[in-house]
C-alpha cells in the first residue's frame, strides 16, 4: 500500500558542498553531470560525448539482465524483452510447465534470513523453478542502510546464483560508490522474482505474486533506512501501482506499515542505463535523493 507522505525537511534544504573522489568525478562525468554541489563550479549542459562514455569495467560476457530492454521514460514504450531477443529454435524452447495448482510459499513470519535462503533455493511456487540453474535469493549486509530491488535474475545471475553481476553489476557498484556506499558492507541486493524467466522475458503477474512474500519478509527483517527500486517491475511490485516509472521517480513513497513504512526511491535499472547512458544524469538525481534519506536517518 502506497502512503503519501509530506515532503521531508531535507528536500527543502540546499545540498551542502561535499568532497568528491576521482572515481566519483569520473562516473559523474560519464553521466554528463558536472558535480553541481561543488561550491563555485559552474553547471554545464551535458554533452552527448560525455554521456556516451560510461567508465564501468568492461566484462566480456554478454549482459542479459532482464531489464536490458529499454525501461523507457514516459510515454512508456510497448517494447518487450521478447522483441529484443532472437526467437529460440524449437529444440531450445523451455520445458513445459506442469499443470495443476502450485503450493504458495506459506507463512514466512517466523523465518530468519538464513531460513528464507534455504526455503528459496528449492522453491517450486511457480513454473520458473523448472528450468532455473540457481534461485537467487540475494546477498549483502544483514544490517544494511540500503536495500536494492531489481526485477529478476538474468542469464549470468542464474548461472552464478548471485544478483547483479556482469556489466550491470559493475555499473551498480560504481553508482553505490558515487554515494559513498560499500556494496558488501552497507547494502543488500535482491530481486522481485528469484528465478530467471525464460529468455529473460517479463515476469508474469502470477510469478511476481508467488515470489513477492519472500521480498516482503526480507525487507521486514533487514529494516533498511531506504529501499531503492531499480526499474518499473521493482517499483510496481513494491508500491502496488501501474504508473509509469518516470511518474514514480522523485516522489515521496513509502512501503506499507506491515513492512516498516520504509522510504522508497524509484530509479532506472543499470541495464537500461547501459543502453541509454544519457539517462544516467536522471539516475544521479535519484541516487542523491536516496543519499539524502540516509543522511536524515543517521
Amino acid at each position: 500500500m502506497v502512503k503519501p507522505t509530506s515532503t521531508p525537511t531535507f528536500a527543502r534544504k540546499p545540498v551542502l558542498a561535499v568532497p568528491v573522489s576521482a572515481t566519483q568525478k569520473a562516473w559523474l562525468s560519464a553521466m554528463g553531470v558536472d558535480v553541481p554541489w561543488i561550491v563555485g563550479q559552474p553547471i554545464k549542459k551535458p554533452t552527448l560525448a560525455a554521456s556516451a562514455a560510461p567508465v564501468e569495467p568492461v566484462v566480456h560476457s554478454k549482459d542479459t539482465t532482464p531489464e536490458s530492454r529499454l525501461d523507457t521514460p514516459e510515454p512508456e514504450s510497448t517494447v518487450r524483452a521478447d522483441a529484443l531477443i532472437k526467437p529460440l529454435k524449437a529444440s531450445q524452447t523451455a520445458k513445459k510447465t506442469t499443470t495443476g495448482v502450485r503450493e504458495s510459499v506459506g507463512d514466512l513470519s517466523g523465518l530468519s534470513l538464513d531460513d528464507l535462503r534455504a526455503k528459496i533455493t528449492p522453491c517450486q511456487a511457480c513454473g520458473l523453478c523448472e528450468q532455473r540453474t540457481h534461485a537467487v535469493s540475494g546477498e549483502g549486509s544483514d544490517t544494511p542502510d540500503l536495500v536494492i530491488v531489481g526485477e529478476a535474475p538474468g542469464e549470468q545471475e542464474d548461472l552464478e546464483g548471485r544478483p547483479f553481476v556482469g556489466r550491470s553489476g559493475a555499473l551498480l557498484s560504481n553508482m553505490l560508490r558515487a554515494i559513498n556506499l560499500d556494496r558488501s558492507a552497507q547494502v543488500f541486493i535482491t530481486n522481485v522474482v528469484k528465478c530467471r524467466p525464460p529468455a529473460n522475458r517479463n515476469p508474469r503477474e502470477d510469478e511476481i505474486s508467488a515470489c513477492l512474500p519472500y521480498l516482503h519478509r526480507q525487507i521486514a527483517l533487514l529494516q533498511p533506512k531506504v529501499v531503492l527500486a531499480m526499474g518499473r517491475f521493482a517499483a510496481h511490485a513494491l508500491l502496488q501501482t501501474s504508473e509509469p516509472l518516470q511518474k514514480l521517480r522523485q516522489q515521496n513513497q513509502v512501503l506499507g506499515p506491515s513492512i516498516g513504512s520504509i522510504p522508497v526511491v524509484v530509479t532506472y535499472h543499470p541495464a537500461y542505463l547501459l543502453r541509454r547512458p544519457v539517462d544516467k544524469r536522471l539516475a544521479w538525481e535519484d541516487l542523491k535523493r536516496a543519499q539524502a534519506y540516509l543522511r536524515v536517518a543517521h
